[in-house]
């Protein structure tokens, strides 16, 4: 009985989070099996890397729309509640593409339509899923930085699984029912925040505040905040530069140097894998390292990334490279979702998370649309080594970047609640 006293209390705090990050982990999952299996899908049908860049861009175009003008309307219905439905309406967006193609057939400006409807409804729900963490980890009794960690660890794990599984699968079953398997996967995240995941105290009551007018209120706290205004500028550039590695470059580069979309899947599943040893290692260190040191190394190293692909190098080579990069981009997430939980007001998170997210994405369809002709007109390797040099351009200037030193600003107690009330040089 008194066994019973001690655990159990601990184990009904941590359930909601637990659940939590076990819905984002087989969200993830399914995420990773369509990534590998739509641009699949196009070069095996259209042989077209311009093509390819194009789909990509259908599936950055909504998250961005979403993201940004959805922040309002999170904050409004609830975290709990638009996680719900986002994954219960991409679940159905998802489904009708192998419905299509097994029935009616399904041409190409039918899967960009699908491909943009499905994007469009997923990305409110992670958003929403995202602005519910810091009111649960406060629940369980836990490190901020540490469940941000174990979180990226958890997503990063789904990937090295969903990856090499998704390659292994197109070849035994295709692409079309690989697509199924994804459909399923929404509708299992969706159960489990809707059983175990209780509302925060966090979700904005009733307001009577017009649309506009709360999200321009997002705007007006990033406009008073260096430092989120900082991390939206370095984010937009590195991932106008490295947002077409998985969309774009790996899937032509599978296929133009190994040919294989099983080598595609090792590809993706050795970025899984460094990123899931570089996340596990983030949450152990995390408490103990500097934000700013750890922030800036990171994107640096990942830029090595470019400069190893670009040598055109055999396989094993190749999946060493994209380890180290995975494990270097590990502890880049979690900062930046650590600052913003932190330091954002708990009725904003919405909205504000969605202007964040949407300015850090902007560019990310022009990078991939530029990547595919790119790689038509001057080919894989000098596109590769294109990137390299702009990467390392932005990623070396991060050291002079002043605003970047709030990163180390302690996120006690006392410091999350004083920063939106002041609206200070902090997140």
């Amino acid at each position: 009985m008194k066994q019973s006293q001690h655990v159990t209390p601990a184990q009904w705090n941590a359930l909601p989070l637990i659940a939590l990050l076990t819905a984002n982990a087989i969200s993830m999952g399914g995420n990773v099996l369509v990534m590998v299996a739509i641009p699949w899908f196009v070069l095996q049908t259209t042989e077209s890397a311009a093509k390819t860049g194009i789909t990509a861009v259908f599936t950055i175009i909504p998250t961005i729309l979403s993201t940004f003008f959805g922040g309002p309307f999170i904050d409004r219905l609830g975290y709990k509640r638009v996680s719900i439905i986002a994954d219960l309406a991409s679940g159905v967006a998802v489904a009708l593409i192998p419905l299509m193609y097994s029935t009616i057939g399904l041409e190409f400006w039918q899967l960009l339509i699908l491909v943009f409807l499905g994007a469009l409804l997923d990305a409110p729900g992670d958003s929403a899923r995202k602005a519910l963490i810091p009111d649960l980890v406060t629940l369980a009794g836990m490190n901020l930085d540490r469940v941000n960690g174990i979180a990226q660890a958890i997503e990063r794990g789904a990937r090295l699984v969903g990856a090499p599984l998704a390659g292994i699968l197109i070849a035994l079953i295709g692409t079309s029912n690989l697509l199924w398997i994804d459909t399923v996967t929404f509708a299992v995240s969706a159960l489990l925040v809707a059983l175990l995941v209780p509302r925060t105290k966090g979700e904005q009551a009733e307001t009577d505040e017009s649309y506009m007018k709360e999200l321009g209120a997002g705007f007006g706290f990033i406009r008073h905040n260096r430092l989120i205004f900082a991390i939206i500028i370095i984010v937009l550039m590195t991932n106008f530069l490295d947002a077409p590695l998985f969309a774009v470059i790996m899937p032509v580069f599978a296929r133009q140097v190994f040919g294989s979309a099983v080598d595609l899947g090792l590809m993706i599943g050795a970025w899984g894998l460094g990123s899931l040893v570089g996340a596990l290692l983030y949450s152990a260190l995390a408490p103990k390292l500097p934000r700013r040191m750890t922030f800036i190394g990171a994107f640096i190293m990942v830029g090595g990334l470019f400069w190893g692909l670009a040598m055109l190098p055999p396989l094993p080579v190749v999946l060493a490279v994209i380890v180290v990069a995975g494990v270097a981009a590990a502890p880049l997430n979690p900062i930046i979702w650590t600052v913003l939980q932190s330091y954002i007001p708990p009725t904003m998170r919405g909205r504000v998370i969605g202007v964040v997210t949407a300015g850090v994405n902007i560019a990310v369809p022009l990078g991939m649309f530029i990547a595919g002709y790119l790689i038509e007109w001057i080919g894989l390797r000098a596109t590769l080594l294109l990137q390299a040099m702009c990467y390392l351009l932005v990623t070396g200037s991060m050291v002079f970047n002043t605003s970047l030193h709030e990163m180390d600003r302690s996120t006690d107690s006392a410091d999350v609640e004083a920063a939106p009330q002041t609206h200070e040089t902090v997140l």
